[in-house]
């Protein structure tokens, strides 16, 4: 299982974006994998792709997400305890402006026991110390 960032849908969806190439390289090579995003991220990606692209690239991320198989993306749920641990990295990580849609795929990964996070925001996620593993793997490399 893969959690998956905002900028990661962003640059999926968006062929102008400088990651773009590398992260449908990324997706191209991820089959068989589950690819897990929080609501945190739909409704951060939503407004980018909306705001950015326009409302069919909006449109087209979310034909891709749902719940089984034939679709690219699943639905995670955020629970209650993630939002407290939300708070806590939001608090601990101030200094790097961490947010809580980052925070949620931290809080979420530990809960999961996930190691790998699929993201371009190497700055944030590199250097986050998440509880249940030393680091966090990120994807593309």
């Amino acid at each position: 299982m893969i959690l998956v960032d905002t900028n990661v849908i962003y640059a999926l969806g968006d062929q102008s974006d400088a990651e773009h190439t590398r992260c449908v390289r990324w997706l191209s090579g991820a089959t068989g994998e589950t690819l897990l995003v929080p609501p945190t991220v739909v409704a951060e990606a939503c407004y980018l792709l909306d705001d950015r692209i326009g409302p069919q690239a909006e449109a087209a991320f979310l034909d891709d997400l749902g719940d089984g198989p034939g679709y690219t993306f699943q639905l995670v749920d955020l629970i209650a305890d993630d939002v407290r641990r939300m708070a806590e990295l939001v608090r601990r990580y101030a200094d790097r402006r961490l947010g809580g849609t980052d925070g949620s795929i931290v809080a979420i990964a530990e809960r999961l026991k996930i190691s790998t996070v699929a993201t371009v925001n190497r700055r944030d996620f590199d250097n986050i110390r998440p509880a249940h593993t030393p680091s966090l793997t990120i994807v593309p490399e």
